[in-house]
C-alpha cells in the first residue's frame, strides 16, 4: 500500500491508496512546531484505528506548501515507518511539460494537482480549481503543458480579513446563503463571499476558454476543502476531493 500526504497551510490530508484506489482519508491540523514523534503517532494512530496496519505500508509520497514541516515529517516516516518519503519538488519526474517562467516557483501541491488531473484525463485540456486557504486555479493543455493560472485569497482567509479589517463586521460561517441579497449583516457577508468567489471562477474560466483554450472548453475539476459547497452551483464539470493525494500517487509510480 502506499500512503500519500499532502501538507497544506491550514490542514494535513492523507491518503491510504492500494495501488490506483483510495482506500480511506484523514487529516490534521497542520501545525509547524509539531515533532516527529507527534506526526508519526497520529499517522500509526489513524492507520490502526481504521483498521490498517502500518507495516503494509510500502511508499510514502509527500507534497508540502509549508517548508518548516517538511524536516519532522521526513524524520517521522523514517522513524515510524522505516520509509524515506518521495517529496514532490523541482528535479522529480512529473510528466508535465512546465510552461513556467520560474518552475521552480510552483507549488507542490499544484504540481500533484495537475498529474492527478492528466492521470484521469490524459487528452482534454483541463483547469483545476483548488479550494483551500488560497484558491488557485491552474491550466494544463491537451498536450500535458501546464500554462500556469491565477491565485485569490481563499474563503477563510475572506472571512478573516473582513473581520479583523473592520470594526463592526464579525467572522461568519462559510456556507451558501438562501439569499442573493443578504437581509442581515451575516448573510450580506456570506453573499458577497460565496456569490462573489462563484463569479469570480467563473469570469476566470470564461477568459481561459475564450484567450488561452481558443474558445475549446476545458474540463473544469474542483478540489480541496471548499469545494464541495459550490457542488449544486454549476461551477465544475467534476469535484475530485483527492485530487492532490491522487497526483502524489503518481509522482511515486513515475519516480
Amino acid at each position: 500500500m502506499i500512503l500519500t500526504i499532502d501538507v497544506g497551510n491550514s490542514s494535513t490530508v492523507c491518503g491510504l491508496f492500494d495501488k490506483e484506489k483510495i482506500l480511506f482519508q484523514f487529516r490534521m491540523m497542520t501545525n509547524i512546531n509539531s515533532s516527529s514523534d507527534e506526526i508519526g503517532v497520529f499517522l500509526r494512530s489513524a492507520l490502526r484505528e481504521n483498521g490498517y496496519d502500518w507495516r503494509q505500508i510500502k511508499r510514502i509520497g509527500c507534497c508540502s506548501v509549508v517548508p518548516s514541516v517538511n524536516y519532522s515529517l521526513t524524520s517521522a516516516c523514517a522513524k515510524y515507518f522505516n520509509q524515506e518519503p518521495l517529496f514532490i519538488q523541482a528535479g522529480i519526474k512529473t510528466g508535465l511539460k512546465l510552461r513556467y517562467s520560474n518552475p521552480k516557483e510552483i507549488g507542490s501541491d499544484l504540481i500533484a494537482a495537475a498529474m492527478g488531473a492528466v492521470d484521469l484525463y490524459p487528452e482534454r485540456n483541463l483547469v483545476i480549481v483548488d479550494m483551500g486557504t488560497a484558491t488557485t486555479l491552474e491550466l494544463i493543455t491537451k498536450d500535458k503543458e501546464f500554462l500556469g493560472g491565477s491565485i485569490m485569497p481563499g474563503l477563510k482567509i475572506s472571512v478573516d480579513a473582513l473581520a479583523n479589517g473592520t470594526a463592526k463586521l464579525v467572522p461568519v460561517e462559510i456556507a451558501r446563503p438562501e439569499n442573493i441579497c443578504g437581509n442581515s449583516t451575516k448573510e450580506a457577508i456570506q453573499a458577497g463571499l460565496y456569490f462573489g468567489t462563484a463569479g469570480s471562477i467563473k469570469e476566470l474560466c470564461y477568459l481561459y476558454q475564450k484567450n488561452v483554450f481558443h474558445g475549446e472548453k476545458p474540463y473544469i475539476i474542483g478540489t480541496g476543502g471548499f469545494a464541495r459547497i459550490f457542488s449544486n452551483y454549476g461551477l465544475f464539470d467534476e469535484i475530485i476531493p483527492e485530487l492532490v493525494l491522487s497526483g502524489v500517487r503518481c509522482a511515486l509510480q513515475l519516480n
